[in-house]
């Protein structure tokens, strides 16, 4: 071949090369596969009446909206997780595509939607219904092929798309043990270590303990007890049905709680198997569960229950403060006793003192000799100065012991935390004004 001919072929292989690397990069147009992020189902969740779970040979799980309330219908009646159940309506009432495959697929086994096993239905009001087939996966394995029932449109879904709608039954049903209103609790009753101990809510909306003897409660450690009751649920990962009713028998007792809102009471029986696994029977739902729940510290008795500290104003503002028969009163920032001021902080350490003290047990029997008698008017949590506290101690011998005006519990200090707020006590100082302000 002559060099210019060999040149000439050169650069037409060159050119073809070129050609063929710009047209894979830059495929043809394609309006069926490049509209991206289509509308599949567009309308309003509030709309939607009912949602069909359907799965090829099992019964369909049927979502139910009753009173604005979603409840599982089929395959049998039984509370919905409300959580779930709104979400799923959310996700299949605006339901995009990441693209459209085929605007009108005449062969539907490439995609697996020939013969479906999964299906979303949706009725709307006024009778509407809406099919969503959910076909096979794509070959990379991250999106699946959907369409419309009588659309011959065929769309993929994003993977994370199509587990938001395969929801189990399990998934969709209300697992929770006990189905009480938090906000609308009213009592509860736990009865674990020794007699039973039962909780009220007094004038101001606070828990105390009604029983085995009326004392003073600590919310905190309350709140927790009905936070672990509220968050008990059921573990349904269990294959075989009648196991925990068989390890619930077998099990050893372990507690019992109760609790009553606007709607009644319910019942929790807990029972703990060798392996530390617990099992339940609630009076809210039919049957027995394993629990997927946290019931440690349930093993309490009623003084474990028991508000520790002398004093409950808490971080509320004082406007009076009685010190063994000293009245000191406050007024904006000034602390004064008749036309004398005082040093706020010094006043302040013993405020922090009072509020931080606590018993470290409790006792049946007041008993030593009067050391100090403190009264403290807070403001209540709409502001009024209505919180009067007064507590008397007593020495009793290393200790001291403490008891607050029209409560019968006695409550035990011990000698260190008394001495510091003696000592705060004693450091109370007159107000001195700054150098600048003495000046003027």
């Amino acid at each position: 071949m002559k060099p210019g001919g060999l040149i000439t072929a050169t650069c037409v292989l060159a050119v073809l090369g070129g050609l063929l690397f710009w047209s894979q990069k830059h495929p043809p147009s394609d309006a069926k596969k490049t509209e991206a992020s289509p509308k599949i189902i567009s309308t309003d969740a509030k709309d939607i009446d009912s949602i069909s779970i359907l799965t090829t040979g099992a019964d369909p799980v049927v979502l139910t909206k009753l009173a604005n309330k979603w409840e599982i219908t089929k395959p049998s009646p039984m509370p919905a997780d409300q959580d779930t159940a709104e979400a799923l309506a959310k996700a299949v009432a605006t339901l995009s595509a990441d693209r459209l495959i085929d605007d009108k697929a005449t062969d539907l086994n490439p995609f697996g939607l020939a013969a479906p096993v999964e299906g979303v239905e949706i009725a709307l009001k006024g009778g509407r219904k809406q099919k969503l087939l959910i076909g096979g996966d794509t070959p990379s394995n991250n999106a699946t092929y959907v369409k419309l029932d009588g659309d011959a449109k065929v769309y993929t879904v994003a993977s994370v798309t199509k587990s938001s709608l395969g929801k189990s039954l399990n998934d969709l049903r209300d697992k929770r043990l006990l189905t009480f209103d938090q906000e609308k609790l009213t009592a509860a009753t736990l009865t674990a270590k020794g007699p039973a101990v039962e909780f009220a809510k007094n004038k101001q909306g606070e828990w105390q303990i009604a029983k085995p003897k009326p004392y003073r409660a600590d919310s905190l450690q309350v709140d927790e007890l009905i936070r672990k009751l509220k968050d008990a649920k059921m573990d349904l990962a269990v294959d075989d049905k009648a196991a925990p009713a068989t390890a619930f028998a077998a099990a050893a007792k372990f507690a019992i709680a109760t609790v009553t809102d606007a709607a009644g009471t319910q019942t929790l029986e807990i029972r703990k198997s060798k392996d530390n696994a617990y099992y339940a029977k609630s009076s809210a739902v039919e049957g027995i569960y394993k629990a997927a729940a946290d019931f440690d510290g349930f093993e309490k008795s009623a003084d474990d229950f028991r508000n520790k500290k002398l004093f409950d104003f808490g971080f509320n503002d004082l406007t009076k403060l009685d010190l063994g028969g000293k009245l000191y009163q406050k007024t904006g920032d000034k602390w004064t006793v008749g036309s004398a001021q005082f040093d706020a902080p010094s006043l302040q350490a013993v405020i922090d003192k009072l509020r931080d003290l606590s018993a470290s047990k409790f006792s049946e029997k007041l008993s030593g000799t009067p050391s100090l008698t403190m009264t403290v008017t807070s403001n209540t949590a709409t502001g009024d100065n209505g919180r009067v506290e007064k507590v008397t101690i007593n020495k009793d011998g290393d200790t001291y012991a403490a008891q607050r005006d029209g409560d019968p519990s006695v409550y035990i200090i011990d000698a260190k935390n008394m001495d510091d707020l003696q000592k705060a006590i004693a450091g109370i100082k007159p107000y001195e004004a700054p150098k600048n302000e003495k000046k003027k």
